[in-house]
């Protein structure tokens, strides 16, 4: 018998890799590729659908040779989330840049939409909140403001979609236009409570339940790749959006374990179970993940800026020359500095969701240097989860108990020293696995587990390992000052300040 193996997209919002993974969930072969962020107007930004479809082909068809003659079982795939694509259906070309989940353009529609009263609404039905972040303003926007847009939507010419969506499209020739409950749970416009999309909502926002995929399980057939891409069919078994995907490489599916992700934003999951819990302190309340018809629910936060804020302090002010250069200023800053930096660059996510906040860099003194700046863009990133862990805690009525792990992945945790500040400021344990990128581990353990590579989630609960853990080791007084500095650092920026 021939090797099997398993093929992983992971669509981000900076880049699009494949990574060929055997079936023990090592990593054999990636490829990557980055692609230009489009910045049309201030607070709004764009993807070029149709490249982000040719790079995900290209670098599929790169590492799909390492495979050697063995068979490539099935295709995971893993998105960043709430990220816009309308395309038409008979000539499968998107009908304008997909609007970007950082896009804020929608902001005065989705205050008017409160003025009205109807985000209790919207949260009992989707969990989530109105926000601009979120894909059903962005597509009503589109429908509204797109030359045509509407007339062919009415038509039945248009086809809506998440990333995944538009990449399963693409891979399918169009045969399949469905998506995963994760990345619809993202829209605004699907009913986490009975599963469907939801008509009031659709009315609502004026978008014809035409232009919607059919939504799935994580582990489903959501079609077969056409044998044009890859010389061979192959299924495409396992979806889920990237931090619901996390979740599932850090094997968090008890109710309370969390875990944190740090990419170009941070997003941090809670597991709580069978039943849905409605945020009181503006979290988000989402599905992490649905098998076999079942969902298990999670409490959300969301920061837009993590290593986005990295990327800014190297590429906008150009204080580094790469993000593994920020541990070593870090390490060498004056602890008694009091700079603050407020990466509120496209608004602030949870749990302020003031999409009109900016940032600033607060408390600069004569002797403040590069280090100091550095720093606190760092630190501003453990801040942002502590406003997100005081959250939780406030949601499950403070009983998250002090010692209960924190466990992160992404680019960021790298950063030793990032992670024993975050240990510090949240006063809790913070573990890091041994294979750090579990976005795309939890597609993989998804596929494989629709095509019998694994046969349950005790499977990826073995496979978890960790790689180092880090004690908080400093004062909790001192911890306390410092996430008070922050607090005030912004209130400062907030649009009601």
């Amino acid at each position: 018998m021939s090797e099997k193996y398993l093929l992983t997209i992971d669509q981000g919002t900076t880049s699009t890799r494949a990574i060929l993974f055997n079936t023990l969930g090592v990593p054999v072969k990636v490829a990557q590729r980055e692609f230009p962020q489009i910045y049309p107007q201030d607070g709004w930004v764009e993807h070029d659908a149709v490249q982000i479809w040719e790079d995900t082909l290209l670098v599929c068809r790169e590492v799909i040779g390492a495979a050697d003659g063995g068979e490539v079982a099935a295709i995971g795939i893993t998105n960043q989330r709430e990220t816009t694509v309308v395309w038409n259906r008979e000539t499968g070309r998107p009908i304008c840049n997909a609007i970007v989940w950082q896009d804020r353009r929608t902001a005065n529609r989705c205050e008017t939409l409160k003025a009205e009263g109807l985000e209790a609404q919207v949260q009992e039905k989707t969990g989530l909140l109105l926000d601009p972040y979120f894909s059903g303003t962005k597509l009503a926007w589109i429908l509204d403001e797109v030359s045509g847009a509407r007339a062919a939507a009415d038509k039945g010419q248009l086809a809506f979609g998440t990333i995944d969506s538009w990449l399963i499209w693409n891979l399918t020739k169009g045969r399949s236009h469905v998506t995963d409950a994760t990345n619809a749970s993202r829209t605004l416009l699907f009913n986490i409570n009975d599963q469907n999309w939801d008509s009031e909502i659709l009315n609502r926002l004026d978008i014809p339940h035409s232009m919607l995929p059919d939504v799935l399980d994580c582990c489903a057939d959501f079609g077969t790749s056409d044998p044009e891409h890859f010389g061979v069919p192959i299924k495409i078994a396992g979806v889920a959006g990237d931090q619901q995907a996390a979740t599932i490489g850090q094997a968090c599916f008890d109710p309370g374990m969390m875990k944190a992700t740090y990419g170009t934003g941070c997003f941090a999951l809670l597991n709580t179970g069978p039943d849905k819990k409605l945020s009181e302190n503006k979290l988000l309340s989402t599905i992490a993940y649905r098998l076999a018809g079942q969902p298990t629910y999670a409490l959300e936060g969301s920061i837009f800026m993590a290593g986005a804020t990295i990327q800014w302090v190297r590429d906008g002010l150009k204080l580094i020359q790469s993000a593994p250069e920020s541990e070593e200023l870090a390490v060498k800053a004056n602890p008694e500095s009091k700079v603050y930096l407020v990466p509120a660059f496209t608004g602030l996510g949870a749990p302020y969701w003031d999409p009109h906040a900016r940032g600033a860099i607060i408390g600069l003194t004569r002797d403040t240097g590069v280090a100091d700046i550095v720093r606190a863009a760092i630190e501003s990133v453990s801040f942002q989860t502590r406003d997100l862990m005081e959250a939780m805690a406030g949601d499950t009525g403070g009983t998250l108990p002090a010692d209960a792990p924190l466990r992160v992945d992404g680019g960021m945790v790298a950063n030793d020293w990032f992670l024993q500040n975050l240990a510090n400021m949240l006063g809790r344990p913070v573990e890091r696995p041994t294979y750090a990128e579990t976005t795309a581990l939890g597609a993989t353990y998804l596929a494989g587990l629709q095509v019998g590579i694994y046969s349950s989630l005790d499977d990826v609960t073995a496979a978890w390992q960790c790689d180092c853990r880090f004690e908080p080791n400093a004062n909790a007084d001192e911890r306390d000052a410092r996430y008070d500095g922050w607090q005030k650092a912004v209130a400062r920026v907030l649009s009601s300040a």
